[in-house]
């Protein structure tokens, strides 16, 4: 089993462009045994989002041997030649610790702002991560695409890892799942999956052909996360942040079809989710390894959390929960 930390990347009126506390929170997740930092990505977001690529070449000049992930950037607002070369720097940046996780996509006002329209996500995004692809892969690279054209493209320098870095890719339904096996790598989850419909996504995304280019079929559960000594503790310091998180996702995805799930109780969420005591985190983590789940990614700190809590957790992840799962 796999462990990811996603980083809050929220800023407020006192706290922009500060990436401090990221940097901290990382460097110990790094310490701890965490395999992966992972990022996402937001919009039009009015007090404030720390811009998701230029945040991941931070991190990548302040830690050493953690994984450098996206879960996920909106892959059709995308000019796919940038976003391979940019990518691919990153790689050369890190080492070789890039993992690229994408989405299709949900805002309307997100597409709107780079000049996209929402009936053409899929289409974009088909094309997006074919030419990311083939310029990581590539000598050379031409093709005529409904949004792309380009001719003997190439990108240098070229991603460290061999044959390129990882793919991931986000989403709910059977298409979503289908594209993920024939396109990508690896399925990440959304935070509020329910554990009773894990089982048969994660069997019904590896049953799909895998396309000549993937990589494999790794599944990432993403769930929100905290570590205490005891129940009672990590609910006292999750609680009214994440709600608070919660309420700003239902009007963010009230045109999204899981936008109802944002509004469910306490219990929902807990039931759905990696928070308690140490041994209840542990087993709650091998479960997900039992259901088929490669990694698991914990969101620590909602925007409005302590620093000092969220540190506290990571750390009770690394020296208690994770040697429970490696012996």
């Amino acid at each position: 089993m796999r462990l990811g930390l996603y980083v809050n990347l929220y800023a407020d009126a006192a706290d922009r462009p500060r990436l401090a506390d990221t940097v901290e929170q990382v460097r110990l997740a790094e310490q701890a045994g965490f395999d992966w930092v992972v990022l996402g990505e937001r919009h039009l977001h009015r007090p404030g989002y720390h811009e998701a690529l230029t945040s991941l070449a931070y991190l990548a000049a302040h830690t050493e041997r953690i994984g450098l992930a996206t879960a996920g950037l909106i892959a059709p607002v995308y000019q796919p030649v940038w976003l391979a070369e940019t990518l691919a720097h990153i790689d050369v940046l890190s080492g070789g610790r890039l993992t690229a996780g994408f989405v299709l996509g949900y805002r309307p006002e997100e597409f709107t702002l780079f000049g996209t329209l929402p009936r053409e996500r899929v289409s974009r995004f088909e094309e997006c991560l074919e030419l990311v692809t083939r310029l990581w892969t590539e000598d050379k690279v031409t093709h005529d695409g409904r949004w792309t054209s380009v001719e003997d493209a190439f990108v240098s320098p070229r991603p460290v890892q061999s044959p390129r870095p990882r793919i991931w890719n986000g989403g709910r339904v059977s298409a979503a799942l289908e594209r993920t096996a024939r396109m990508c790598d690896g399925w990440t989850t959304s935070f509020n999956e329910l554990d009773s419909e894990l089982p048969g996504k994660i069997e019904e995304y590896r049953s799909f052909p895998r396309g000549a280019a993937s990589l494999g079929t790794e599944v990432v559960v993403c769930r929100e996360g905290y570590a205490a000594a005891t129940s009672q503790r990590a609910r006292a310091a999750l609680e009214a942040p994440l709600r608070g998180l919660y309420d700003a996702y239902g009007d963010w995805k009230r045109t999204s079809a899981d936008a109802a799930r944002y509004a469910q109780q306490w219990d929902d969420i807990e039931a759905r989710s990696v928070i308690g005591s140490v041994d209840g985190c542990a087993e709650r983590l091998a479960a997900y390894g039992e259901m088929g789940a490669d990694g698991v990614v914990l969101r620590i700190q909602p925007p409005g959390m302590p620093q000092a809590d969220a540190l506290s957790a990571i750390e009770t992840f690394g020296t208690d929960v994770l040697p429970r799962l490696r012996t």
